[in-house]
């Protein structure tokens, strides 16, 4: 089979091998003094290569998250004080296990498990025995929040966006509070409220739900559009963004103002934040840095592993010659590009020249050998959500 240069110079692209973007839980001190906030001694607590993410406390000395093991996710524990001791609390064979949370007055946590035939339902785990069982039926949970031991608000995936839910466990009753909303649950401090981001308009907003009697209120715009924040005790909202962790007190502040910027390369595209109930720790999560998503292609492509390949991209990446000529738009397309390719070209391999990192971009100089000839190619790749989202080739 015979390729066009400028198809060979598309080759240079790589991956590796996860359906989820690789992702790292971080643990911070969470200190307060002169009533200014500071966070110290980070630890990233995950350590995984894979997919960590959604963290929450399951009292203020532990912390729960999903972690990838064996091809699946399951529920991790880690124990701050107890030496960072780790321990798996599920191992459910046929499926996975998302957003983990402690249930009210019980020795169990909830979670969002997805089974292998596509079935995704919220369930119990108890901590004695780790017996689970199916606490909503009927309901495609996306994310959750105990309000009170029978009380849970949820987001309920409908089509191509999520609605907020409010369901009772006693009676079986759930009543739908708004279309469209983000992620990001949450109770407010000091009050008998349940926060949530309403993606209704264009500009999306944080506002309050009181989950009896149904009523709203806007609380504050989210910066940007911002999927995760969290709610400090005396009523400051913290967020993520990107290398940034921002906040603002919707009582007295008119926006947003950093409070910490992470200049190391390895915490990029910041989500997932969360406080313990005396608010002493906080944990976030963040994507793996520009520089190892485009080294875990890399490493890919010189496998020829078509798999890992596509896992590292966007699935409406873009693909362009210098300056910006089309060539290739989406995961089909590329499978199409490099499926065969792989399978028929035993002898490849890119080297990396020189590589600078500029942001989510990185500009890679490289050299390729196919077959016994070589090639030489710049590309540039542009990193968003944790996925390579559009790459540029200059011959």
């Amino acid at each position: 089979m015979k390729y066009s240069i400028s198809l060979f110079v598309i080759f240079l692209l790589g991956t590796t091998v996860f359906s989820q973007s690789e992702t790292e839980v971080y643990l911070f001190d969470l200190e307060t003094a002169d009533g200014k906030i500071q966070l110290a001694n980070p630890k990233n607590i995950s350590n995984n290569k894979g997919y960590d993410n959604q963290p929450s406390f399951l009292d203020d000395r532990t912390v729960l998250f999903s972690s990838t093991r064996a091809s699946q996710t399951d529920v991790l524990q880690f124990n701050i004080e107890d030496g960072s001791s780790k321990k798996w609390l599920t191992d459910t064979a046929t499926g996975s296990e998302y957003s983990p949370l402690k249930i009210p007055g019980k020795n169990a946590i909830s979670a969002i498990r997805l089974d292998l035939d596509g079935l995704q339902r919220l369930y119990s785990y108890s901590l004695k025995n780790g017996k689970s069982k199916v606490l909503l039926e009927g309901l495609k949970v996306g994310y959750h929040l105990w309000y009170d031991k029978n009380t849970i608000v949820c987001t309920v995936l409908k089509e191509n966006q999520m609605d907020l839910v409010v369901a009772n466990l006693e009676d079986g009753s759930t009543h739908t509070m708004q279309k469209n909303v983000g992620r990001s649950l949450h109770k407010i401090p000091n009050s008998n409220l349940v926060s949530y981001i309403s993606k209704e308009d264009e500009r999306w907003q944080i506002k309050s739900l009181d989950p009896l009697s149904g009523s709203t209120q806007k609380i504050f715009n989210t910066y940007g559009n911002t999927e995760d924040m969290c709610w400090l005790k005396d009523g400051t909202l913290l967020a993520g963004a990107d290398k940034a962790i921002v906040m603002v007190d919707p009582d007295k502040d008119e926006w947003w103002q950093q409070l910490m910027f992470f200049p190391q390369e390895e915490i990029h595209g910041i989500s997932r934040i969360a406080v313990n109930s005396t608010g002493t720790r906080l944990v976030f999560v963040a994507e793996a840095s520009p520089r190892a998503i485009v080294q875990q292609q890399l490493d890919a492509y010189n496998n020829r592993d078509i798999e890992g390949f596509l896992s590292t991209y966007s699935d409406d990446v873009e693909l362009f010659n210098h300056p910006n000529k089309p060539i290739g738009k989406g995961k089909t397309k590329m499978r199409e590009m490099y499926e065969g390719f792989f399978a028929n070209t035993p002898d490849l391999n890119c080297e990396i020249k020189n590589r600078i990192v500029l942001g989510n971009r990185v500009i890679d100089e490289e050299f390729l050998t196919i077959n016994g000839q070589n090639y030489s190619a710049v590309a540039i790749y542009e990193v968003k959500n944790g996925k390579i989202a559009k790459v540029t080739f200059i011959q």
